[in-house]
């Protein structure tokens, strides 16, 4: 193995890292031993030459995710106990073998000590996205490591890092085959709803599987209401929905693609017909057609407004938009799910978004619930960052 480099650090720029923080800000750094590639393995020291973290190097503002505190060897073995200590997780949580949800999330990137990496499992298929660099060029590591730790239970391991990597990553990156094969789709059980997961061509992984404990919330205030489900990728809250009873459903999203996976994972569920309805078009446009009072129950979970702090400000007028618009149009007594899964938007400047648009509505509103993400997908407690997902449910008066 060859000498890792290192990089040194500006004076009482180690104080996030003493607190364990994984990442390295570009601004922190004095010095580099020599020339580094980005997703070389680096070691870090203080300014007065003190080891204090390995990882990954990449470009742009964040220069290092943090993998290790220690100076350990990041080997095959290193790969397996970290996706064993991930998997014993999930088993504590009952997921592993839970006979009505086949799908989880294994890894969620600095929530399991892996920044960088996010795994999915689908039945027994595990899917990979890759973050950075780093993790991309560690693929085949983490995908021994996989087989080891899964054993007979794992039939194939897909990348689906095309989406994911860093705009300006110089490197060429292939969805595929890491092992084994498969016709990239899956019908996987949550809750005991089924649903077809297609990990080649859907977004994210196939499925968002961070709604999971939220979804379940859907269909226990559904039951004889109209629901309508915005920005509804493949259903998840409208299986859920007609499940719990509701009146009837309707399904709003642009893509027409995701409009048909909806319509299929009704009939999968639903064989004999139910009272569902869905609509290839833009939320926005779909609200204007909509009588005053027409549902009573709403759910706005919208793609990430802010994908980095630039567009703060415009994310957050598109928040209270839209949630204006869902308050000025949804019956008296009607219950809202609004949702925000951008990471660059905080609790706070969500709800206050929220706040302005009920003002703006001139409704009254009482918050029910205040939600976030489950529990496969962990919060490193020195990584706050990683609470990216939050929702409210909303009593309006």
């Amino acid at each position: 193995m060859s000498e890792i480099k290192k990089i040194y650090l500006k004076k009482g720029k180690e104080e996030s890292l003493l607190r364990r923080h994984p990442w390295v800000f570009s601004g922190a750094i004095a010095r580099v031993s020599s020339q580094i590639e980005e997703g070389e393995m680096v070691d870090v020291f203080t300014s007065t030459g003190e080891f204090i973290a390995r990882g990954h190097s990449q470009v742009g503002s964040i220069a290092v995710r943090v993998l290790t505190f220690e100076q350990e060897a990041i080997d095959s073995a290193w790969w397996s106990s970290r996706i064993a200590s991930a998997r014993e997780v999930r088993g504590a949580l009952g997921l592993l073998d839970d006979p009505a949800t086949t799908c989880y999330r294994l890894v969620h990137g600095e929530g399991d000590n892996l920044p960088g990496l996010v795994i999915d499992i689908y039945g027994s298929t595990a899917v990979v996205q890759c973050h950075s660099v780093g993790m991309y060029l560690s693929l085949g590591s983490i995908a021994e490591a996989l087989r080891s730790v899964y054993g007979d239970t794992l039939s194939a391991i897909y990348n689906k890092s095309s989406q994911t990597m860093p705009y300006k990553a110089d490197v060429e990156v292939e969805d595929g085959y890491l092992w084994g094969h498969g016709e990239g789709e899956e019908v996987v059980l949550e809750g005991g709803h089924k649903f077809a997961v297609n990990w080649a061509k859907g977004q994210k992984t196939g499925f968002f599987i961070d709604q999971r404990a939220n979804r379940e919330l859907v269909g226990r205030y559904a039951l004889g209401r109209n629901l309508l489900n915005t920005f509804c990728y493949t259903g998840g809250f409208s299986i859920y929905g007609l499940a719990g009873g509701a009146r009837s459903v309707t399904s709003v999203d642009s893509s027409a693609i995701a409009i048909e996976l909806v319509d299929r994972n009704v009939s999968l569920n639903f064989p004999e017909g139910a009272p569902h309805r869905s609509a290839a078009m833009d939320t926005f446009d779909f609200l204007r057609t909509v009588e005053d009072g027409e549902y009573d129950m709403m759910i706005l979970d919208p793609p990430a407004f802010a994908k980095h702090h630039k567009v703060l400000g415009n994310a957050l007028q598109g928040y209270k938009r839209l949630n204006a618009r869902a308050m000025e149009k949804i019956a008296k007594g009607g219950i809202l799910f609004t949702f925000s899964c951008s990471q660059a938007v905080s609790k706070e400047q969500f709800r206050l978004a929220v706040f302005s648009a009920a003002a703006i509505a001139g409704r009254k509103v009482r918050i029910l619930h205040q939600l976030t993400q489950p529990t496969d997908h962990p919060i490193n407690i020195y990584h706050p960052e990683g609470e990216y997902l939050k929702g409210l449910v909303l009593y309006v008066e």
